[in-house]
Protein backbone atom coordinates (compact mmCIF):
# COMPACT_ATOMS: atom_id res chain seq x y z
CA UNK A 1 0.00 0.00 0.00
CA UNK A 2 1.54 3.09 -0.86
CA UNK A 3 2.09 5.93 2.12
CA UNK A 4 -0.60 8.42 2.36
CA UNK A 5 0.74 12.02 3.44
CA UNK A 6 -0.15 15.78 3.04
CA UNK A 7 -2.90 17.14 4.77
CA UNK A 8 -5.82 19.49 4.02
CA UNK A 9 -5.07 23.69 3.98
CA UNK A 10 -8.61 25.43 3.79
CA UNK A 11 -10.03 22.45 6.65
CA UNK A 12 -6.61 23.30 8.85
CA UNK A 13 -7.69 26.91 8.30
CA UNK A 14 -11.09 26.57 9.05
CA UNK A 15 -10.57 24.46 11.97
CA UNK A 16 -8.24 27.10 13.21
CA UNK A 17 -10.81 29.89 13.27
CA UNK A 18 -13.74 27.88 14.72
CA UNK A 19 -11.54 26.72 17.59
CA UNK A 20 -10.84 30.69 18.44
CA UNK A 21 -14.61 31.44 18.54
CA UNK A 22 -14.86 28.48 21.20
CA UNK A 23 -12.72 30.45 22.66
CA UNK A 24 -13.89 33.35 23.49
CA UNK A 25 -16.83 31.93 24.50
CA UNK A 26 -18.16 29.13 26.79
CA UNK A 27 -16.99 25.01 26.30
CA UNK A 28 -16.86 21.84 27.33
CA UNK A 29 -12.98 20.42 27.98
CA UNK A 30 -14.20 17.06 27.08
CA UNK A 31 -16.45 17.80 23.99
CA UNK A 32 -13.20 19.81 22.76
CA UNK A 33 -10.96 17.16 22.76
CA UNK A 34 -13.10 15.25 21.07
CA UNK A 35 -13.41 17.56 18.25
CA UNK A 36 -9.35 18.12 18.52
CA UNK A 37 -9.30 14.50 17.59
CA UNK A 38 -11.91 14.44 15.16
CA UNK A 39 -10.51 17.52 12.73
CA UNK A 40 -6.74 15.74 13.26
CA UNK A 41 -8.44 12.67 11.56
CA UNK A 42 -10.15 15.06 8.79
CA UNK A 43 -7.08 17.25 8.17
CA UNK A 44 -4.52 14.77 8.32
CA UNK A 45 -6.48 11.60 6.45
CA UNK A 46 -5.41 9.30 9.24
CA UNK A 47 -7.41 6.81 10.59
CA UNK A 48 -7.47 7.60 14.38
CA UNK A 49 -6.46 10.02 17.00
CA UNK A 50 -6.51 9.96 21.11
CA UNK A 51 -5.90 12.88 23.58
CA UNK A 52 -4.76 11.32 27.25
CA UNK A 53 -3.98 12.91 30.21
CA UNK A 54 -1.72 12.70 33.18
CA UNK A 55 -3.44 12.33 36.65
CA UNK A 56 -1.75 12.75 39.71
CA UNK A 57 -0.11 9.88 39.72
CA UNK A 58 1.47 10.99 36.77
CA UNK A 59 0.21 7.84 34.64
CA UNK A 60 -1.99 8.56 31.44
CA UNK A 61 -5.17 8.83 31.44
CA UNK A 62 -7.18 8.24 27.79
CA UNK A 63 -9.97 10.98 27.73
CA UNK A 64 -11.37 10.63 23.86
CA UNK A 65 -12.35 7.34 21.53
CA UNK A 66 -13.30 8.74 18.49
CA UNK A 67 -13.82 5.61 17.00
CA UNK A 68 -13.25 2.30 18.00
CA UNK A 69 -9.44 1.69 16.71
CA UNK A 70 -8.51 4.42 19.14
CA UNK A 71 -10.24 3.48 21.81
CA UNK A 72 -8.54 0.26 22.03
CA UNK A 73 -5.20 1.52 21.43
CA UNK A 74 -5.82 3.96 24.15
CA UNK A 75 -6.77 0.78 26.36
CA UNK A 76 -3.92 -0.48 25.65
CA UNK A 77 -1.45 2.03 26.35
CA UNK A 78 -3.30 2.80 29.94
CA UNK A 79 -2.71 -0.69 30.71
CA UNK A 80 0.26 -1.20 29.40
CA UNK A 81 1.66 2.07 30.41
CA UNK A 82 3.69 2.05 27.30
CA UNK A 83 3.31 3.72 23.56
CA UNK A 84 3.89 6.76 21.64
CA UNK A 85 1.85 8.66 24.32
CA UNK A 86 3.99 7.04 27.35
CA UNK A 87 7.33 7.87 25.55
CA UNK A 88 6.04 11.53 24.69
CA UNK A 89 5.03 12.17 28.78
CA UNK A 90 8.20 10.37 30.04
CA UNK A 91 10.30 12.01 27.57
CA UNK A 92 8.80 15.07 26.85
CA UNK A 93 9.16 15.00 23.16
CA UNK A 94 7.94 14.25 19.91
CA UNK A 95 7.24 10.59 18.68
CA UNK A 96 7.70 10.23 15.17
CA UNK A 97 7.66 6.60 14.20
CA UNK A 98 6.63 5.92 10.06
CA UNK A 99 7.11 2.20 10.74
CA UNK A 100 5.52 0.78 13.13
CA UNK A 101 7.52 -2.66 13.55
CA UNK A 102 10.94 -0.88 14.21
CA UNK A 103 9.60 -0.71 17.86
CA UNK A 104 8.20 -3.47 18.39
CA UNK A 105 10.41 -4.11 20.71
CA UNK A 106 10.12 -0.59 22.60
CA UNK A 107 6.50 -1.23 23.14
CA UNK A 108 5.83 -5.55 23.05
CA UNK A 109 2.09 -5.68 24.64
CA UNK A 110 0.95 -2.36 23.07
CA UNK A 111 2.53 -3.29 19.72
CA UNK A 112 0.92 -6.34 19.69
CA UNK A 113 -2.65 -4.61 19.88
CA UNK A 114 -1.43 -1.98 16.98
CA UNK A 115 -0.12 -5.20 15.07
CA UNK A 116 -4.24 -6.45 15.21
CA UNK A 117 -5.42 -3.59 14.72
CA UNK A 118 -3.42 -3.00 11.04
CA UNK A 119 -1.55 0.19 12.35
CA UNK A 120 1.65 0.77 10.49
CA UNK A 121 2.50 4.51 11.39
CA UNK A 122 2.37 6.43 14.88
CA UNK A 123 2.94 10.03 15.65
CA UNK A 124 2.91 11.04 19.54
CA UNK A 125 2.63 15.24 20.16
CA UNK A 126 3.17 16.40 23.45
CA UNK A 127 0.33 18.50 24.82
CA UNK A 128 2.22 21.13 27.01
CA UNK A 129 1.67 24.61 28.59
CA UNK A 130 5.17 26.27 29.03
CA UNK A 131 7.04 24.17 30.95
CA UNK A 132 4.36 21.88 32.16
CA UNK A 133 3.43 18.67 29.99
CA UNK A 134 -0.27 17.83 30.56
CA UNK A 135 -0.38 14.64 28.39
CA UNK A 136 0.19 13.82 24.55
CA UNK A 137 -1.77 13.66 21.34
CA UNK A 138 -1.84 10.12 19.39
CA UNK A 139 -2.34 9.86 15.54
CA UNK A 140 -2.56 6.41 13.98
CA UNK A 141 -2.17 5.84 10.38
CA UNK A 142 -2.77 1.72 8.75
CA UNK A 143 -0.65 3.02 6.25
CA UNK A 144 3.08 3.20 6.57
CA UNK A 145 3.83 7.22 7.17
CA UNK A 146 6.63 9.64 6.76
CA UNK A 147 5.24 12.49 8.20
CA UNK A 148 6.76 15.43 6.95
CA UNK A 149 7.85 18.29 8.85
CA UNK A 150 4.09 20.43 7.21
CA UNK A 151 1.74 17.36 9.41
CA UNK A 152 4.30 16.97 12.43
CA UNK A 153 3.69 20.63 12.61
CA UNK A 154 -0.26 20.76 11.60
CA UNK A 155 -0.67 18.11 14.80
CA UNK A 156 1.73 20.13 17.07
CA UNK A 157 -0.10 23.84 16.57
CA UNK A 158 -3.50 21.65 16.93
CA UNK A 159 -1.79 20.03 19.89
CA UNK A 160 -1.15 23.51 21.40
CA UNK A 161 -4.19 24.84 21.25
CA UNK A 162 -5.93 22.33 23.04
CA UNK A 163 -3.30 22.19 25.82
CA UNK A 164 -4.54 26.48 25.48
CA UNK A 165 -7.98 25.31 26.08
CA UNK A 166 -7.06 23.14 29.16
CA UNK A 167 -4.99 26.08 30.92
CA UNK A 168 -7.90 28.68 30.09
CA UNK A 169 -10.63 25.90 31.61
CA UNK A 170 -8.68 25.76 34.66
CA UNK A 171 -8.22 29.66 35.17
CA UNK A 172 -12.34 29.62 34.46
CA UNK A 173 -12.75 27.03 37.40
CA UNK A 174 -10.49 28.60 39.88
CA UNK A 175 -11.81 31.88 38.89
CA UNK A 176 -15.55 30.15 39.72
CA UNK A 177 -14.13 28.60 42.80
CA UNK A 178 -12.62 31.70 44.19
CA UNK A 179 -16.50 33.57 43.24
CA UNK A 180 -18.23 30.48 45.35
CA UNK A 181 -15.34 31.31 48.19
CA UNK A 182 -16.38 35.51 47.71
CA UNK A 183 -19.91 34.77 47.96
CA UNK A 184 -19.75 31.98 51.22
CA UNK A 185 -17.72 34.50 52.88
CA UNK A 186 -20.05 37.11 52.73
CA UNK A 187 -23.26 34.54 53.59
CA UNK A 188 -21.33 33.69 56.43
CA UNK A 189 -20.61 37.11 57.69
CA UNK A 190 -24.45 37.86 57.57
CA UNK A 191 -25.25 34.92 59.71
CA UNK A 192 -22.55 35.42 62.00
CA UNK A 193 -23.28 39.15 62.46
CA UNK A 194 -27.01 38.21 62.71
CA UNK A 195 -26.36 35.77 65.70
CA UNK A 196 -23.85 38.22 67.26
CA UNK A 197 -26.97 40.94 67.29
CA UNK A 198 -29.12 38.44 68.99
CA UNK A 199 -27.27 37.08 71.75
CA UNK A 200 -26.06 40.80 72.12
CA UNK A 201 -29.32 42.29 72.71
CA UNK A 202 -30.83 38.67 74.88
CA UNK A 203 -27.84 38.48 77.37
CA UNK A 204 -27.42 42.49 77.37
CA UNK A 205 -23.28 41.85 76.78
CA UNK A 206 -21.10 43.84 73.62
CA UNK A 207 -21.07 42.47 70.47
CA UNK A 208 -17.52 41.68 71.00
CA UNK A 209 -17.79 39.37 73.97
CA UNK A 210 -21.24 37.85 71.72
CA UNK A 211 -18.47 36.69 68.72
CA UNK A 212 -16.29 35.41 71.87
CA UNK A 213 -19.43 32.98 72.99
CA UNK A 214 -19.81 32.07 69.17
CA UNK A 215 -16.30 31.09 68.82
CA UNK A 216 -15.67 29.30 72.10
CA UNK A 217 -18.92 27.37 71.43
CA UNK A 218 -17.66 26.19 67.94
CA UNK A 219 -13.84 25.58 69.01
CA UNK A 220 -15.52 23.25 72.33
CA UNK A 221 -17.84 21.55 69.57
CA UNK A 222 -16.15 21.21 66.56
CA UNK A 223 -18.32 23.10 64.77
CA UNK A 224 -17.62 26.23 62.09
CA UNK A 225 -18.45 29.36 63.49
CA UNK A 226 -21.00 29.90 60.45
CA UNK A 227 -22.98 26.25 61.59
CA UNK A 228 -22.90 28.09 65.32
CA UNK A 229 -24.51 30.90 64.00
CA UNK A 230 -26.94 29.81 61.82
CA UNK A 231 -28.15 27.56 64.82
CA UNK A 232 -28.93 30.72 67.18
CA UNK A 233 -30.48 32.62 64.03
CA UNK A 234 -32.51 29.50 63.09
CA UNK A 235 -32.87 26.91 65.65
CA UNK A 236 -32.74 28.86 68.69
CA UNK A 237 -29.20 27.58 69.80
CA UNK A 238 -28.31 29.75 72.90
CA UNK A 239 -24.55 29.07 73.54
CA UNK A 240 -23.57 29.49 77.30
CA UNK A 241 -21.28 31.49 79.06
CA UNK A 242 -18.19 29.32 80.14
CA UNK A 243 -18.15 29.63 84.25
CA UNK A 244 -15.36 32.09 85.62
CA UNK A 245 -12.21 29.91 86.91
CA UNK A 246 -12.52 30.04 91.13
CA UNK A 247 -9.09 32.03 92.80
CA UNK A 248 -8.95 31.26 95.95
CA UNK A 249 -8.66 34.38 98.19
CA UNK A 250 -4.91 34.72 99.56
CA UNK A 251 -5.96 36.82 102.80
Amino acid sequence: MSPRGGFDEDLLMKVLSDFAHTLAGRFDVSELLYRLCEHVIAILHVDGAGVSLLDDRGRLRPVTAVNELSRRLEAAEEEHQQGPCVEVSQLGIEVVVPDLDERAESWPGWYEEARVLGVRSVLGIPLRLQDQLLGALNVYSVSERQWREPEVRVARVLSDMAASYLANASELDQAKRTAEQLREALESRVVIEQAKGVLSAEQHISVDRAFGLLRDHARRNGASLREVASAVVTLGLRPSRQPRPFRQDPH
